[in-house]
This record gives C-alpha cells, structure tokens and sequence, in this order.
C-alpha cells in the first residue's frame, strides 16, 4: 500500500471516531444546575410530591428533586423550566404536573395553580400532595368550601400531614364563623329560606354544636316550619341535655302546636334544670290553659258573649272557685231534675251544694236561662260570705256595706246583694251610680266578676 493511501486511511477512520464522539455528547443527559444552599426554603408549606413507586427513573427523580429545589430557594421559574422539560420527556409523570402547579403557587398565578393540580390530580386522584396543592390555589381563588374539600382528600390519602390537619380545622372553624354570621344576617333581615341554608351549612361544618341546631329551629319557627323546628330543637337538647334553654324552646313549639301535656313536660325539665319564677308562670298559666281548651265549647265563648246562661255561670264559678266550693261542699242538698243532661252538670251540682247558686222551687235549675245583674249580685254575695267565713278580717271592710243606688232602695230584696258585691269590688255600677237589676249580664262582666271572687278568695292562703 501506498504511504499516501495509508495516511488517507487514518485520517479517515479518526474523522470518523470524532464525528462518533460528537454524536455520543449531543445525545448525553446535559448536566443540570443545582441552586446554591439556602438557609430556609421560601415555601415551607408546600408538600413535597414525592414520586410513588415505580414512578419515573432514578435520573427523572433526580431532576425533580433539582426543580423542587429550585423552587424552594426562590427561583419557581427555574423550577418550571426543570419541571415542564421533565413532563415533555414524559407526560405521565405527574409528580412534575404537581411541580408545576406549586410554581405558579409561588408565582400567584392560581388558576394556572388549579389547573396543573387538576391534571395531576385526574392522572391520581389520591396523590395528596396535589390534592392539598389544589386546595391551597382554591382558598386563593376564594373557593372555601371546595378548598377544605380539598385538603380533607388530602388527609385522608396521607394521614401523617399534621401541619395540613391543622390547617383544615382553622379552616373549617373561619367557615363555621363565616356561616354563622351569614345566617345571623340572613334571618335578621327576614330572609328566613336563605338563613336556613345557611345554618344547615354550618351544621355540615360543625355537626355536633347544639346552639346551631336551636338557632335553625328559631328561624324554621318563624318560616312556619314547625315540625322541623321541634326536631332541630329535640336534636339540640340531646347533644346538651343540661341546657335549659332548648327545653325551653321545645316547650314554645309544642304550645304552638298546641299539645300541651308535651310542652308543659318541656318546660318542666327547664325548671329542673334552672328554676325560675318567670317560667313557674309559664307553666302555671299553660295549665290554665290546657284545662281550659279542653272545657266545652259553652265555657270557652263565656268571656266574648253578649249574654251568660244559668249554665255557664255556674261553670265560670265551678271552675274558677273549685277549692273553695269543695270545702264548702255538703252546706245545703237539693234535688234537681234538668241538670243531668246539660254540659255544665258537674259545676250546677257543685254550686247548688256549696250553696252559691240555688235550684227553683220546682227543682229545676234552667241552666239556659240568661242570668241577669240581680242573679249574679246574688250568687257572689253568697261566694263573698264563704269567703268572709274563711277570712273574717278581710271580709271587714265590706261587710256591713250600705251602698246608695239611684234605680235600687235599701229595702229591695236584691239590695244587701248588690251592695255587697260592688263595696267587694266584685261587681260595678254604671257611669250615674245605678245599678240595673234587671240588664242581662255580658260574658265579659260574668267572667270579671269571678275573677274578682277567686282574687278574694286566695287571699286566704297569704
């Protein structure tokens, strides 16, 4: 061979080995910088997306741990370049996707936070590091409630984030305050639908605080949700059986409602657990009440008649006077023959026999007979003299009365009556002094008159 052939050759072969050389550095990984150390990383409370098992190669987790690094040290747009190269070379890695999501955290840009964090979290819909790193963009966003959902998924992918735990319960505490005020508002503007969406969002939020569930069953009274009402008010009490003001509030419904042997045990568990006089009255007058509403329609229209029976009034004083008409009871005996069929029978016999009112001498009683002012003159002087019997002192003052009326002489037979009842202060004259024997009594006057006997009368007991 030649020597020039020869020196041709091996130039040749080394052109060749140096255009292999070229090639084998351009397709070599370049060579990555790595940020200087920093004292403290600028996003502490960034999570780290750790890579998940057989997720990417040692030198892919390298360079992510490099951009995660990058991001730390104040430089997220560094980071991003590290990061989106990552994802180019291979779009499943997700860990990068979430990488980039915490940059634009770190840049502010939170929607382009929220949609890198979509992203990684639909390719992992457990990947908690996304799914905290989205619920940071959405608080941002000023999406809470979505937020919190967020951060709860988290949790609940990794148990160990504790600095994420108490973040989510500052969280849903801002939004119970939140919610509550909003509901406050809502219903003291009268906006009772809205205020009751409201309540039941804090309720979601804070399921065992019994204030709330009272608040609710306040706004549903209102609305007219009664039914509602009680069972938000019963759930109260269960989860705070020692407050007394849900019992209290209970026994406001079931009067409402008007089952009053319910409500008057509601509010005798309030009693028990606060005694006041202010709810002694309350059961006291329920009581009344009740005894009342379930007396005969006949009783019930006393007070609002033009005119009072025979009947009626000796209900109204049966009733109102039952203590003293029992003691009484046995004074004087009669035989009556057109009680037994009247509503009212129990309260006739009970007069007639303490000796307030009288049968005629025919032994009937007419309990449908209009009672005029002479007939109620005289059965309250006779209550007044049971009363004197008891109370001889109180009785002084009125005793010997000698009322002057203009219509009615001392020597009238209904006169010592009349005048007794009105010196009492149980019955009135009209505006000239007189006192109108024969004018049908109203129900209003029926009905204040015993009053002012049953006043009298339970002056005995002070």
């Amino acid at each position: 061979m030649k020597a020039g052939t020869r020196v041709g050759l091996v130039c040749g072969v080394q052109a060749v080995a140096l255009a292999l050389l070229a090639l084998a550095a351009a397709c070599a990984p370049k060579t990555i910088a790595v940020p200087p150390p920093t004292a403290a990383p600028k996003f502490p409370d960034f999570i780290y997306p750790v890579p998940p098992q057989g997720i990417g190669s040692v030198e892919e987790m390298d360079r992510h741990e490099i951009a995660w690094r990058w991001l730390q040290a104040g430089d997220p747009r560094n980071a991003e370049r590290i990061f989106s190269a990552l994802l180019k070379q291979r779009t499943d890695f997700y860990p990068a996707e979430t990488g980039l999501g915490y940059a634009a955290l770190a840049r502010k840009d939170f929607k382009s936070a929220a949609s890198h964090f979509d992203r990684a979290v639909v390719a992992n819909p457990r990947y908690a590091p996304a799914l905290a790193g989205r619920g940071e963009a959405l608080l941002a966003l000023g999406e809470r409630d979505d937020a919190l959902r967020n951060f709860e998924a988290a949790l609940g992918a990794d148990p160990q984030l504790q600095t994420l735990r108490s973040r989510v319960e500052v969280l849903r505490f801002r939004g119970l305050q939140d919610d509550l005020a909003e509901a406050r508002k809502l219903a003291d503007s009268g906006r009772l639908k809205e205020a009751r969406t409201a309540y039941e969002a804090a309720i979601t939020a804070s399921p065992q605080s019994p204030f709330l569930y009272r608040e609710l069953a306040a706004v549903e009274r209102r609305d007219g949700e009664l039914a509602s009402a009680l069972a938000h008010a019963q759930k109260a009490s269960e989860l705070d059986p020692n407050d007394s003001r849900s019992f209290v509030f209970i026994g406001e419904i079931q009067e409402s409602l008007k089952d009053y042997p319910k409500a008057l045990e509601a509010y005798s568990s309030a009693l028990a657990l606060e005694p006041s006089e202010e709810l002694s009255n309350k059961i006291e007058d329920l009581r009344e009440r009740a005894a009342f509403d379930a007396m005969p329609e006949e009783y019930r229209t006393i007070e609002t008649s033009p005119t009072v029976t025979r009947g009626q009034l000796a209900a109204l004083l049966g009733v109102r006077l039952d203590a003293m008409l029992k003691r009484a009871r046995g004074r004087s005996a009669a035989v009556i023959t057109d009680a037994r069929t009247s509503w009212a029978a129990p309260w006739i016999l009970s007069v007639v026999r303490a000796g307030v009112m009288e049968a005629y001498p025919n032994h009937t009683f007419q309990p449908d007979a209009i009672v005029r002012r002479a007939d109620l003159a005289q059965a309250a002087s006779r209550a007044l003299s049971l009363i004197a019997a008891e109370n001889p002192r109180l009785a002084a003052s009125w005793r010997n009365a000698k009322r002057q009326f203009p219509d009615l002489n001392p020597g009238h037979l209904f006169y010592p009556a009349a005048s007794l009842s009105v010196e009492a202060g149980v019955m009135r004259t009209v505006e000239d002094g007189r006192f109108e024997l024969t004018r049908p009594v109203t129900g209003a006057e029926a009905m204040a008159a015993v009053r002012a006997l049953e006043d009298l009368a339970e002056r005995r007991r002070r």
